[in-house]
């Protein structure tokens, strides 16, 4: 079994983005793989999805010591989204290995990372500052975002960590933002295993491929989240959800040129947001240097 040292880097640069970013693996891993590496679809779900594995518990852990898991949402989202992976590690298994079921694998890929890639961006946009509430649980809808999102990792390995959060957002916005990456974090465990069993029992797993991914992106993971209090982690989800949004229209089969307008696009609405940014938190140290004169004379 040979590592691809090219493929270690890669992964590893991904888990990185990963730590600091706390988004989900698989709407950068896979991506990655079938543009960059020619990797076909169903065989960089299926690595994924088993090295995802190994990725969830650190964070998982460190969300536990500092009591920001919401216990009983994580219960119901895994009622939902344990038996859904599983449901959808069988349909790609039923979808075959055929040119047109990899087709078919690319069009689903593909809605599945616009649809995550919007709702990275509908996350970034959220005001911070949450109460923070424990709220009234709502088990029928959240073991249904849960399956949702279960379904989703199964069969496209995204979901986890940016659908189900926006969904989360929706039904309990009193929940501050470490409560919520937290509770996903905590639910992504089981979710990520029945999607692993799933894996190895309905999938052939690549090994070699697996392991290159395991060795760059689990220690990358460790770093990035040690690192993830310096970093500008809203800028940086702003950037990478406008990759995965351009990803997943290249999948969904989107002209060259098409593409390039969106992508041109995405770049001035990040560069007309940051400009924005910067006048809103400039404007408050103006306002103070004009009133702290009148404020002292009154004051002496």
């Amino acid at each position: 079994m040979g590592l691809d040292p090219l493929m270690v880097l890669a992964s590893a640069l991904v888990g990185l983005l990963v730590g600091l970013t706390g988004m989900g693996g698989g709407a950068l891993m896979t991506p990655m793989l079938v543009l960059a590496f020619g990797v076909a679809p169903s065989a960089a779900i299926t690595s994924d999805l088993v090295a995802a594995l190994l990725m969830r518990p650190a964070g998982a852990l460190v969300h536990w010591r500092r009591g920001t898991i919401h216990a009983p949402l994580a219960r119901y989202l895994s009622y939902g989204s344990v038996p859904a992976a599983l449901v959808g590690t069988a349909t790609l298994s039923l979808l075959g290995r055929s040119p047109a079921a990899e087709h078919r694998l690319e069009l689903a890929l593909g809605a599945a990372l616009v649809l995550g890639g919007v709702a990275m961006v509908v996350r970034a946009r959220r005001r911070p500052g949450a109460s923070g509430a424990r709220p009234v649980v709502r088990p029928a809808l959240t073991v249904a975002v849960g399956a949702l999102g279960g379904f989703m990792v199964g069969l496209t390995s995204v979901g986890a960590g940016s659908l189900i959060l926006v969904l989360l957002v929706a039904l309990y916005p009193g929940l501050r933002d470490d409560q919520l990456v937290g509770t996903d974090l905590a639910q992504s465990i089981p979710l990520t295993l029945a999607a692993t069993v799933g894996t190895l029992l309905f999938n052939h797993v690549a090994v070699a491929l697996t392991a290159s991914i395991v060795v760059g992106s689990v220690p990358a993971v460790v770093v990035g989240s040690l690192l993830s209090s310096r970093a500008h982690g809203p800028w940086l989800r702003r950037g990478i959800a406008a990759v995965v949004v351009a990803s997943g229209l290249k999948y969904l089969g989107v002209a060259d040129d098409v593409l390039g307008v969106v992508v041109a696009a995405e770049v001035v609405a990040l560069v007309v947001a940051g400009l924005v940014a910067r006048r809103s938190v400039a404007q408050p140290v103006e306002d103070l240097g004009a009133t702290l004169p009148a404020r002292l004379d009154a004051h002496p």
